[in-house]
């Protein structure tokens, strides 16, 4: 390239070819929020940034979405709006503590057919394979998409995984299904967490731990009684 990025430029369009779909306004949050005209700024690098084709964008969202320079999607495709669900469940997450090892569209079994959460990462210690239903699904479907989680868990291929931690035994990730509605499934061997957004899941921690405290804890395959390390 004939031109100079600063750190700042590198670290947006990594951020942008991790998660394929990037609104202006969380480029502002994750990286302009500090400077006092934090919008104008951002619309400044982004516009250099396009000019400079490095990044791509649509402008059929308001505000303008940002899109890696080589993104097979179209511009005006559903799969944006899916992207963009997923980015919002980062954002969440950074709230509370900056999510690491973050995988989008994680595909740990390397076949089709296999799992495929939509977000992989490590939260506040503790890993988790994230599911992310924007439309309601049938009981069966979703039994079947947890069936498929069980199948990998007793393949034991999962432990071999880059992330796992050496100085420890391999952790299965607990399952979280983000969902405005509630579905009867169930896993003897995993961990299913339903709720509707992340913040949902910290208040639900938060009972949780109160209720540890106070000795009265109830413990749940579901999404109450939660016992994962949040702290």
């Amino acid at each position: 390239m004939s031109f100079r990025l600063s750190q700042r430029d590198k670290d947006i369009i990594a951020f942008i070819n991790q998660f394929r779909a990037v609104d202006r306004d969380s480029l502002v949050d994750l990286f302009f929020k500090q400077l006092k005209s934090s919008i104008n700024a951002c619309n400044s690098v982004m516009v250099r940034l396009y000019r400079l084709d490095v990044i791509e964008r649509t402008q059929q969202y308001s505000p303008t979405v940002y899109l890696p320079v080589d993104a097979k999607i179209k511009k005006n495709s559903q799969k944006i709006l899916h992207f963009l669900s997923i980015l919002d469940v980062y954002k969440q997450m950074s709230m509370y503590s900056t999510p690491k090892q973050v995988i989008v569209e994680d595909k740990p079994t390397g076949r089709k057919g296999g799992i495929e959460p939509d977000l992989f990462c490590i939260f506040k210690g503790s890993p988790f394979w994230i599911e992310i239903q924007r439309n309601q699904y049938s009981e069966q479907k979703m039994q079947a998409k947890i069936n498929l989680y069980e199948e990998f868990f007793f393949s034991d291929e999962w432990k071999a995984l880059q992330w796992q931690p050496e100085e420890r035994s391999p952790i299965f990730p607990s399952v979280i299904l983000i969902t405005p509605v509630r579905y009867a499934v169930n896993s003897d061997h995993i961990r299913i967490i339903q709720v509707s957004s992340i913040h949902e899941l910290m208040e639900k921690y938060k009972s949780s731990a109160k209720q540890q405290r106070d000795g009265r804890s109830r413990t749940s395959a579901s999404s109450s009684g939660i016992k994962i390390n949040l702290t």
